[in-house]
């Protein structure tokens, strides 16, 4: 099985992962890690950095994160200081195509005083400027840009800055989990921890302590291991040791039944299924907390009903989020998770049990409705919440929903604003962290438009099934197998 990846930093994380996987199987972790640098970096001549010894050392750092990462840092993600590249300072500069116009617009735009004009060329005092970007939209040639990190751009909560090593640094206290600055890092100086090695121990202790590991499948998965279909991925999972295999779309087919019932009792409404916007608002509107949602997120949902279904289930959650692998640690979620992994760790699991799922039969997974499936992309939560009141047989005249889908943070910051001042008659906030939603999220293997026409087309599979429908009927009892 070999796939072309986007990057070469997405390469090298799947290098590590794969590495550590293998040794997890194998169990030699404690042993066998120490050579994995020089293995993945044999030399003699570097590849990506200016020595092979730094590159190995990135090596290293990496395989720390590919272990958990840092125990005593909260923050999901975290920066590897020898992979940083301390990157230019964020400032606003003055490019060539200045041409010392006598409006000067940008002087008389500066809060701060800190542009004056000298030899007909607009100049800027780095003490005074704050770097509110107001002399880069007044200039009429685009002459004034500002420069600004990839991972400080990418991240719309502000929780990256420069440290006093020049280097990124995150406040754990802004942070989102969202991993969109582990995209944007052109250097890979970024990675969210993974928690592959725990799920490959749970695998392995299965039957030594008679439980059972389930896999619940993120319905963004449509696509990604192209062309590999749907039922080859979950014949593969099963392979690899999950006992069985869920949809998550079948859980947001129960949110969408308790949410549009939430919905209208209390008469407003934030989505509670995106973890890293409930975090967002939770940190930043703390007034309009109350309003989030109590309906648990969809990957919850499932998890309770596989467990309730089954008492010795183990419940893992594959998906494209780095904040899942926050929310499952989180005691609102009352346990119905133990671990969490994207589809970048599911890729080098299968590859360390040497699973091309190309090759195999399919297994059919079909439990879910349209909108379920839906939840994947900026709009279908919004939508499966309408149909969930159209279901329960709720009017217009009963209750009218004014629903808003925000795709990114910053549209999520736009809405959240209007809301905390009453402006507009919006009752029910859809937002995802994820641009796109969770067809783009950070822990995606193929980054594309497609992502959602792919999530479509396995929400027509559904057939017209309903949401009720599905959530009263589709859910195999565990005990068929025994």
């Amino acid at each position: 099985m070999m796939r072309k990846f986007e990057t070469s930093v997405q390469e090298l994380k799947d290098q590590v992962l794969k590495s550590v996987a293998e040794l997890t199987w194998e169990d030699r972790l404690a042993t066998g890690i120490l050579d994995v640098p020089e293995q993945i970096v044999p030399g003699p001549e570097a590849k990506m950095r200016c020595c092979i010894y730094k590159e190995r050392a990135v090596v290293s750092s990496r395989l720390k994160m590919a272990m958990g990462g840092d125990s005593s840092n909260p923050a999901m993600v975290e920066v590897m200081a020898v992979a940083c590249d301390e990157c230019p300072v964020t400032q606003i500069e003055v490019g060539p195509a200045c041409r010392g116009c006598i409006a000067t617009r940008c002087v008389h735009s500066c809060p701060k005083d800190a542009i004056t004009i000298i030899n007909h060329k607009a100049t800027i005092d780095h003490a005074k400027c704050i770097t509110c970007g107001k002399c880069v939209s007044a200039c009429p040639y685009g002459a004034i840009e500002k420069r600004q990190r990839p991972c400080e751009r990418g991240c719309a909560p502000g929780a990256i800055s420069m440290g006093e090593d020049k280097s990124a640094s995150i406040d754990v206290n802004k942070c989102i989990a969202c991993g969109s600055c582990v995209y944007q890092c052109p250097f890979g100086a970024i990675m969210d921890k993974s928690y592959l090695v725990d799920v490959i121990q749970m695998l392995r202790g299965a039957a030594r302590w008679d439980f059972r590991v389930y896999a619940v499948l993120a319905p963004s998965i449509a696509g990604q291991f192209a062309p590999a279909t749907l039922g080859q991925v979950v014949t593969a999972l099963k392979m690899v040791g999950f006992y069985d295999v869920a949809e998550v779309a079948l859980g947001a087919d129960m949110t969408a039944k308790a949410e549009s019932q939430e919905l209208v009792e209390k008469g407003k409404l934030l989505s509670s299924c995106c973890p890293a916007f409930v975090d967002y608002v939770e940190k930043n509107f703390p007034d309009l907390a109350p309003l989030i949602s109590h309906t648990p997120s969809p990957m919850v949902m499932i998890g309770k009903r596989l467990k309730e279904k089954d008492p010795r289930a183990r419940v893992v959650f594959v998906g494209p989020c780095v904040a899942k692998k926050r929310e499952f640690q989180l005691g609102k979620t009352m346990g119905a998770i133990d671990c969490a992994i994207t589809f970048e760790e599911l890729y080098p699991l299968f590859e360390s049990k040497g699973i091309d799922p190309e090759q195999l039969e399919e297994t059919p997974l079909d439990e879910a409705s349209g909108f379920g499936r839906s939840f994947a992309h900026s709009g279908g939560v919004a939508a499966a919440v309408a149909e969930g009141l159209k279901e329960h047989g709720v009017t217009d005249e009963q209750f009218k929903l004014h629903a808003v889908s925000c795709s990114g943070i910053n549209a999520c910051k736009a809405e959240l604003m209007k809301m905390a001042r009453g402006i507009g008659d919006v009752n029910f906030i859809e937002g995802m962290a994820c641009e796109g939603g969770c067809v783009q999220g950070a822990g995606i293997l193929i980054r594309s438009p497609r992502n959602q026409m792919d999530v479509d087309k396995h929400a027509k599979e559904a057939k017209g099934r309903t949401i009720l429908g599905a959530v009263d009927g589709s859910v195999k009892q565990s005990e068929e197998k025994d």
